[in-house]
């Protein structure tokens, strides 16, 4: 019999006693408060997903507004305003009535004639972009807009649904002047008297058509889903990075008792 023996046999700790060790037991205090601030913001993300209040009743839509109450001159239109009715007062800029290509209206494809309505009663110069009618033919089109441009303008008010920028688009090599886009950052290029103007990034679809052009057809938006799938992914995303916090502290603490183990039997070989 040898010294060793006469030593009592160490056992390993078991995975619930490294559980219960005050390092452990701080660590898994503090894994609670960082999962407690992932589920806070995981039920924040959820409760936007769920937002009603976003989406915007048809009645309110057909309802006309002032432009001041929907949007600002050079702000971003927010989506779910895509399409409401406004109201703005001003001049068109003679000059200024332009033609942008290949727009559908109803299912035939033709022309828009568009002007730079000079917005009323605003402390800054301030133009808004409007889409006065459409044509079949780009002969009937231009010659609108050649009858715009010659006509003296009087303060109107115009009445339409506003719709967001669509952006600027090159145009074909064959047409470099074409605007084949309803974009007030393209058409702004082109407006006399522009140095200083604020423009407004929107666009108004007019109810009133002038010269010889024909009503657009503009139809009210559709209900959006309520359910916003961007925000319901995010909340799921927090709630595994809640999980995540626990399991860490269970791989961290089962780590720790595989490395006790370790040691315990390489002391044994040693002995």
């Amino acid at each position: 019999m040898t010294a060793d023996d006469d030593l009592p046999e160490v056992f390993p700790p078991t995975l619930r006693e490294v559980m219960l060790r005050p390092r452990w037991l701080a660590l898994l205090g503090l894994c609670l408060v960082v999962a407690g601030v992932f589920a806070w913001l995981g039920q924040w993300q959820l409760g936007r997903a769920l937002d009603t209040s976003a989406t915007t009743p048809a009645e309110t839509t057909e309802q006309a507004l002032p432009i001041a109450q929907i949007v600002g001159p050079g702000e971003y239109l927010n989506a779910p305003l895509e399409g409401q009715k406004v109201e703005v007062t001003g001049r068109f800029v003679p000059g200024d009535f332009l033609i942008v290509t290949q727009r559908m209206n109803g299912d035939e494809q033709g022309y828009w004639v568009t002007g730079q309505l000079r917005v009323a009663d605003t402390s800054a110069p301030t133009s808004l972009a409007v889409a006065i009618g459409w044509a079949p033919t780009i002969e009937k089109a231009k010659d609108a807009a050649a009858a715009l441009n010659a006509a003296e303008q009087q303060t109107v008010t115009v009445t339409g649904r506003i719709v967001a920028d669509e952006g600027p688009k090159l145009p074909p090599r064959s047409a470099p002047d074409e605007l084949q886009t309803m974009s007030p950052a393209a058409l702004v290029s082109r407006w006399h008297d522009n140095k200083g103007l604020a423009v407004y990034r929107a666009y108004v679809v007019s109810e009133q058509p002038l010269a010889s052009l024909v009503t657009i057809v503009s139809r009210p938006p559709e209900a959006g889903d309520s359910v916003n799938w961007l925000n319901l992914f995010y909340a799921a995303e927090w709630a595994v990075f809640a999980g995540f916090a626990f399991y860490l502290w269970y791989r961290l603490a089962r780590d720790a008792r595989e490395k006790e183990i370790e040691e315990l039997e390489e002391a044994r070989a040693a002995s």
